[in-house]
């Protein structure tokens, strides 16, 4: 249930950034690419620190966190990619 909630908010972030950048860019296609990009760079260091704080304060292994760190960066960072690539095409 953990991992569902944080990839909800993710999303929340993600638009968040998007929305930063339209509001930063004037709405240009390139700004919310770039905003899409800077968001995968927040959420791997973000979901590096969610897999730290598993392993080191919760005492799951190594071996357990890390599928459920794919997942939990994977998902919205493939979601931001296909959003960087619509927007860097336009």
């Amino acid at each position: 249930m953990h991992t569902i909630k944080v990839i909800a908010g993710v999303f929340l972030m993600l638009g968040a950034f998007l929305l930063l950048g339209r509001w930063m860019g004037g709405g240009t296609s390139s700004a919310l690419a770039t905003a899409a990009i800077c968001f995968v760079t927040v959420w791997l260091v973000a979901a590096a620190l969610n897999l730290w704080v598993g392993v080191s304060r919760a005492g799951y292994p190594v071996a357990d966190e890390v599928p459920y760190f794919i997942v939990v960066f994977a998902v919205p960072a493939a979601a931001a990619g296909v959003l960087w690539w619509s927007f860097s095409r336009s």
